[in-house]
């Protein structure tokens, strides 16, 4: 049987860790740290304090509060 590809935010998370050199548990705890926060807060502040681009910032954020929601 075929290996299943990654779908979703969690796609992206190979060249997150790649690009910022950070593993994405980190990202995730910084994320969870911060909240309670609106959705958009939380992509802006990985762009403005870490320099992230806003596709990988949305697909972190998108992926904790998803698994944070149960």
């Amino acid at each position: 049987m075929a290996e299943e590809k990654v779908k979703g935010p969690a796609s992206y998370f190979p060249t997150i860790e790649k690009t910022y050199g950070r593993p994405i548990a980190e990202w995730k705890a910084l994320v969870r740290a911060r909240q309670p926060a609106k959705h958009m807060e939380l992509v802006a502040m990985l762009k403005d304090e870490h320099g992230m681009g806003h596709g990988h910032a949305n697909a972190i954020v998108a992926h904790v509060l998803a698994e944070d929601k149960g």
